[in-house]
């Protein structure tokens, strides 16, 4: 798939900079055409002027200045077809650029999205299919029980992130304007998270009766992709810290993992849609691209911003400021 989008890139980029040496050049061989026109009628008009002819004098200086009028009209009209020929290629090619990446990135997003679905509906299947074929004593079944519930409730996740993020780009979601119980929303999702991982680190410090105005399944989906991001990224032994607060101005909600980080270059870039870093070949996290750039939509229907920082020694803060 790498060597396919070069190729594409490859081709794109020479078909792009054959056209636009073309138009330089039909642009260039103009403007030499027209001024040699321009030199050739001053010439002949010169040529018929008579030396004897007592308004020969204001005729050569009216013929001198109509020349140097078109030289100059043809110069003019020339340097401006010529920068609006350059800012239009420019464009056009990021825009190419950017149309063939989001390609690549769309068919990274269907190879993970497949992948995605087809693991918990298999360990759901297993789970099943063994309930049912074996006599298993309470303790095994509660357990296999509780391994289905929990790839389910992955499927509704990324069934959630798909729909969700699909409706607020098309307009087709109408925002909920409710007075919501943050501390509760962000209790009960953190916990949900605590009882699935219990083996992990947890640290929360949540403030109570943080109220804001929003839409609680908006923001219900905001938390718990934050928080998922912090448990795919981080150590099984590192601590995932979650914060709320509450000033006379925002809500402030934090993430913290002590994970790899993200490099400097790459955090106005994680929240754009399908982005994920790394390389697609080598990376072993799942995901699908689209949690943080739903954060990021969520945040800003909300009026809210959200920004991504390094955690001290290790790892990725990643805050969300709701203005009052």
């Amino acid at each position: 798939m790498k060597a396919s989008f070069k190729s594409k890139l490859f081709l794109a980029s020479a078909v792009y900079w054959i056209l636009l040496s073309y138009i330089l050049a039909a642009l260039v061989f103009w403007f030499i055409a027209l001024n040699r026109q321009v030199e050739q009628m001053a010439e002949h008009k010169l040529s018929a002027l008579i030396l004897d002819d007592p308004t020969y004098l204001s005729k050569y200086e009216k013929i001198q200045e109509e020349k140097k009028r078109k030289h100059a009209q043809y110069t003019g009209e020339g340097a401006t077809f010529l920068v609006l020929t350059l800012v239009g290629a420019l464009f056009v090619y990021r825009a190419v650029r950017k149309q063939i990446k989001l390609q690549q990135q769309q068919q990274h997003f269907m190879m993970a999205v497949t992948h995605e679905l087809k693991t918990p509906i298999a360990v759901a299947k297993l789970n099943l299919e063994t309930l049912l074929k074996h006599q298993l004593d309470e303790a095994k079944k509660q357990k296999l029980l509780s391994m289905t519930l929990e790839e389910t409730n992955r499927l509704n996740t990324l069934a959630n992130n798909i729909l969700v993020s699909s409706q607020l780009e098309g307009g087709r979601y109408r925002i909920a304007k409710e007075e919501v119980d943050l501390s509760s929303l962000v209790q009960s999702a953190v916990q949900d998270f605590i009882n699935r991982f219990s083996s992990r680190k947890w640290i929360t410090h949540i403030q109570p009766e943080t109220d804001l105005s929003g839409d609680p399944l908006l923001l219900q989906i905001l938390v718990n992709n934050l928080v998922e991001n912090a448990v795919k990224y981080s150590p099984k032994t590192a601590t995932i810290e979650v914060r709320l607060s509450s000033t006379t101005k925002a809500v402030i909600l934090q993430v913290i993992d002590e994970g790899p980080g993200i490099p400097d270059h790459e955090k106005h870039k994680v929240f754009d849609k399908f982005y994920r870093i790394g390389n697609e070949n080598t990376r072993t996290a799942k995901g699908t691209g689209l949690g943080l750039f739903l954060c990021r939509k969520i945040a800003d229907d909300h009026r809210a911003t959200i920004r991504v920082t390094d955690n001290t020694p290790t790892g990725s803060i990643f805050t969300v400021s709701f203005t009052k």
